[in-house]
């Protein structure tokens, strides 16, 4: 039988978040300092509260990703956290590759653990994971930093890594939006042998360029393994990336796109680029991860 929670409620912070990093393909992530903040008490009745992205939009009932989450979390842990109040201020793009149904399903897994007493450890991250169906941008927003995620059978794991100090980020964001399920729908059963050995080594050498040698961001996040494949879903984000690299700048498209990243070690993009519908944000990596306290 499931036991009650207290009488507090929890504050969650979350990071959004970056993957694939070119060829590292629902394995390598990266935490960014944009975040969403969620609010959660006991309550009469359930009711969801929603400003900033997704405000409008998205269910404000049980149906909302945090709560369902958050509820699926719970009865794992044996506890019920009965009806409550959620309070969302997002600032995460919505369905632009910067993680927010990551960063969503983290808040809510984060949420009942607070609401249990329990500090977050790596069966939270399975459980998070279990519920996206892969680990990299969950992994990234639990733990922080830059990470390398994997399934074997105790179920989903990720390696935090520090990344380099001298990291810079762009998230160029465009204002048309893409859906997960569609863009992986283009991605073939299977590739070529030379595909798949250029992106296991590409992979290899972005662990080294993002922690160790930025110098070397532009080989290391070449790919041949998922961006072509998607390019119908979003051609203007794969014009940038082809623009940005030919120039020099270590550019890819971050997650399912359409958003791309330019990844540096200086903080400016280079002059005369075509940024027509797209917005470049410049953007701290996330070092910390998910943060939950009481209220």
């Amino acid at each position: 039988m499931s036991q009650s929670v207290g009488g507090s409620g929890v504050r969650v912070r979350v990071p959004g978040s970056t993957a694939n990093l070119g060829s590292g393909f629902d394995a390598l992530g990266m935490a960014l300092g944009v975040y969403d903040e969620i609010v959660v008490r006991p309550a009469v009745a359930t009711a969801v509260h929603v400003t900033g992205e997704g405000a409008g939009e998205v269910p404000l009932d049980e149906r909302h990703l945090v709560l369902r989450a958050l509820r699926a979390a719970a009865a794992k842990l044996g506890v019920d956290p009965g009806p409550v109040e959620l309070v969302c201020a997002n600032a995460i793009p919505h369905s632009r590759g910067l993680g927010s149904s990551a960063a969503a399903i983290v808040a809510g897994v984060a949420a009942a653990y607070g609401l249990a007493g329990r500090p977050l450890d790596d069966e939270a991250l399975h459980l998070a994971a279990e519920f996206e169906g892969h680990a990299d941008n969950i992994a990234a927003s639990v733990l922080g930093g830059f990470v390398v995620a994997w399934r074997d059978e105790r179920g989903f794991r990720a390696a935090r890594l520090e990344p380099h100090p001298d990291l810079r980020v762009t998230a160029i964001v465009p204002a048309e939006r893409s859906d997960t399920h569609v863009t992986r729908g283009l991605l073939p059963d299977a590739v070529p042998h030379a595909d798949a050995a250029h992106a296991a080594g590409r992979a290899a050498l972005a662990v080294h360029a993002l922690t160790s040698a930025p110098e070397l961001l532009l080989p290391a996040t070449a790919d041949k393994l998922h961006q072509d494949y998607r390019e119908s879903a979003y051609p203007v984000t794969l014009r940038l990336v082809r623009e940005l690299r030919a120039r020099g700048v270590a550019a890819v498209v971050s997650g399912a796109g359409p958003t791309v990243l330019a990844l540096s070690t200086s903080p400016d993009l280079p002059d005369g680029l075509d940024l027509g519908g797209f917005t470049a944000l410049p953007v701290d990596v996330d070092r910390s991860g998910v943060s939950v306290e009481a209220v």
